[in-house]
């Protein structure tokens, strides 16, 4: 088959080498497109379970919560790992499935068994709803929202800021393809509060659920239906919608027949106070701030989306008061860049030096041009798999890339050919004496490939975080080989009819001759001492007996180096 092969490519040479620019032009639109990362991304397949119950301490809630959550949730399939976090007003729950279970089908039967817990939460509690659809690497964006006035002192206060962060700036960040939240940190949440009485409810006999009833009464809109007047529909609406502290102190408690009504305000102080909150933000020693954290979407190309998330945020920022500024603290994007050029740096020096080799040790400039073609050209079919398979380019999956073992299987190609074009006898046609090349090493090229690729083999049975971190290298390698030994087999043969000259000289480099100099008395003397020899070298265990004559030995090793 492999015979068949090279002859099927000499044979078709222009469509051969058609096909490799194809290859090629497809490898820079993957190579454009392909998702890249820092790192690989090692969570495994959960589902986060969040259950609010205001006011509930950890004990409770675990006990009227987290516990009839768990026990609704257990036994789905797919299922390996269920585990809880009860704390104050909050039950956090991670269902955590096999790998290569798929999210989407996962999210699924969560949510089919919370719709069936949700009646037996207790009133006030609840109900359970999903995490974001995100992983622990999806933090890619961190902004601040700051105040700056004309004098350089703040304008606004943390509220007012935390305020514009969740209606303005938020909402159109959540717009952004592949944002699935926006994480608002610090500051203040603006909340309207009814500090009731004691005594004034007393003395006004008014209690707490007569409160709390008017003011969900009064904060409401219903609809009346519609009249037709003079050919017009007009409809009916009700509106008591409560817009600020004055409409809430106005809301009437209690009506009596005798006396005036009882209003809020009578029992009550009504204030603008923050929410409760369990934590805060600070920066740079200047007192507390207000950040805004963008949550990337599962499988989404990290630089993608921070690139639109920027673009978003300075069109935002043209619509928001003039004192209102958005500074950015965290950028996804810097981090790739850093590690992208520490890949290409490594890369292009590798290759280099590579190709370097090669123009010394071959001896001829084309045929060590020749050969470096293999590197782009199986880092590109490379590039067209990982975009087809979905794997990320990382300092992992990139950084384990060997420019030798690449080239390997090429330089035994074009190195033979060379050989046999040096010695061809009269008579034998150019495409003859490079099909007879290819065929003599096709073998041992395509072995010395196959073993390489056997030892990252075991490496693709690792499994959980292992698995993750190092399967995305050991496929990376794998799909590089693939290319180099499709190269060596069908490229190196007809660049090799084309490129290299009819009539060669076979002769040694000067580099090699320098090395054989220098290696030449050293195998001397290491053969007239074989017993100092071994034991210096503490590998020969056995007296070294020769078996042949000293000279032929010499000649043979110099022969092999």
């Amino acid at each position: 088959m492999l015979t068949a092969l090279i002859d099927l490519s000499l044979k078709n040479r222009v469509l051969v080498i058609a096909l490799f620019c194809l290859l090629a032009i497809g490898g820079i639109y993957s190579a454009l497109h392909i998702p890249i990362d820092a790192v690989p991304d090692m969570t495994n397949t959960q589902v986060l379970v969040l259950t609010e119950a205001p006011g509930l301490s950890p004990v409770e809630i675990e006990q009227f919560v987290t516990n009839r959550i768990e026990n609704a949730l257990s036994g789905l399939p797919q299922l390996s790992e269920l585990r809880s976090t009860s704390k104050f007003g909050i039950s956090s729950i991670t269902l955590v499935f096999q790998e290569n279970t798929d999210i989407y089908r996962a999210r699924q039967l969560v949510n089919e068994r919370l719709t069936q817990v949700q009646g037996e939460l207790l009133p006030g509690h609840g109900p359970p709803e999903l995490g974001v659809l995100a992983t622990a690497l999806g933090e890619v964006l961190q902004f601040e929202v700051l105040s700056i006035g004309p004098s350089g002192r703040p304008v606004r206060d943390a509220m007012a800021l935390r305020s514009i962060l969740e209606w303005q700036i938020a909402p159109q960040l959540r717009m952004v393809p592949g944002v699935t939240e926006i994480n608002s940190i610090g500051g203040f949440y603006k909340t309207y509060e009814v500090q009731l009485d004691p005594n004034r409810m007393a003395s006004q006999r008014v209690g707490l659920s007569e409160v709390l009833a008017a003011l969900a009464r009064n904060n409401a809109t219903a609809g009346g239906g519609y009249i037709v007047h003079k050919d017009e529909q007009r409809f009916i609406r009700g509106e008591a919608l409560l817009r600020g502290e004055s409409d809430i102190e106005k809301v009437v408690v209690q009506s009596r027949p005798q006396g005036a009504p009882v209003l809020v305000k009578d029992v009550a102080n009504v204030v603008i106070a923050p929410l409760t909150r369990q934590g805060a933000a600070t920066r740079d020693g200047r007192g507390e701030i207000v950040t805004g954290m963008v949550i990337m979407l599962l499988g989404e190309n990290s630089r993608t989306v921070v690139h639109r998330a920027k673009e978003r945020l300075a069109e935002i920022q043209a619509t928001l008061p003039a004192d209102v500024k958005l500074e950015i603290l965290y950028d996804r994007a810097d981090l790739i860049q850093r590690t992208l050029h520490t890949v290409v740096h490594n890369l292009i020096e590798g290759g280099v030096l590579v190709v370097v080799v090669l123009l010394i040790l071959l001896g001829s400039w084309r045929a060590g041009l020749v050969v470096a073609l293999a590197i782009p050209l199986a880092m590109l079919f490379a590039s067209n798999i990982m975009l087809a398979t979905g794997i990320t380019a990382s300092l992992m999956s990139l950084g384990a890339i060997d420019f030798g073992l690449i080239v390997d299987s090429s330089v035994i190609m074009i190195e033979n050919c060379m050989r046999r074009i040096a010695h061809n006898p009269a008579g034998k046609s150019h495409w003859e004496v490079v099909r007879d090349a290819a065929i003599e090493v096709r073998k041992p090229t395509l072995f010395g490939e196959l073993i390489i690729a056997v030892v990252y083999l075991p490496i693709l049975t690792l499994q959980g975080t292992e698995g993750k971190l190092f399967r995305p290298m050991a496929l990376t390698v794998l799909f590089a080989l693939a290319g180099s030994m499709l190269i060596s087999l069908t490229l190196m043969p007809v660049l090799a009819y084309s490129a290299l000259p009819r009539k060669l000289e076979e002769k040694e480099v000067w580099l090699l001759r320098l090395a054989k100099w220098l290696y030449r008395p050293l195998v001397e003397r290491a053969l007239a001492w074989p017993a100092a020899t071994a034991s210096s070298m503490s590998w020969a265990s056995m007296p070294y007996r020769a078996s042949c004559s000293g000279r032929a030995l010499i000649d043979s090793v110099c022969m092999l180096a």
